[in-house]
């Protein structure tokens, strides 16, 4: 399979096909609001805003198996994202990344790069960079701010 082959829930409920973000540049981040890393989502909305036009997206799913970092209903992290960050991006729905009931795009990503612990992912804001061919070509771990990875994704661009 390849990335373009999954559909995904957004947070509204609708299924979404990854064939929506042919030829784009993604990156798939899974989030959480009550997280050390939350204020990623500022260096997150300051890169869309920079190359959205450009044909780079971010696809965010909010996930709550990390210490329940990510409570509350996909609205209520949507609306808290918006207020607080500004965020402007794509949020899906709540999804697991690890585990017998992860998402499968994520078990997909997990099997394209894997990270320092194998392909199991240690905690939220860890991120994978699709380039305009669906290809997996990078994985950054959560203490990589979005900032120290602009440079991969121009070069994509």
């Amino acid at each position: 399979m390849k990335i373009y082959d999954y559909n995904v829930k957004d947070a509204e409920g609708s299924m979404v096909s990854m064939k929506d973000y042919e030829g784009k540049v993604l990156l798939v981040v899974n989030t959480a609001t009550g997280c050390g890393f939350t204020p990623q989502y500022e260096g997150l909305q300051d890169l869309y805003e920079k190359y959205q036009a450009q044909g780079f997206e971010i696809l965010d799913f909010p996930c709550n198996q990390f210490g329940n970092q990510a409570p509350g209903t996909e609205e209520e992290i949507e609306d808290f994202c918006q207020s607080r960050y500004g965020v402007t991006f794509k949020m899906f729905a709540k999804v697991d990344v690890n585990g017998e009931k992860e998402e499968p795009l994520f078990t997909y990503l997990k099997s394209q790069k894997k990270g320092i612990m194998g392909s199991a992912i240690k905690w939220n804001f860890t991120k994978f960079l699709v380039d305009r061919n669906g290809n997996v070509v990078g994985r950054f771990a959560p203490t990589d701010e979005p900032s120290k990875i602009e440079s991969k994704i121009t070069a994509l661009l």
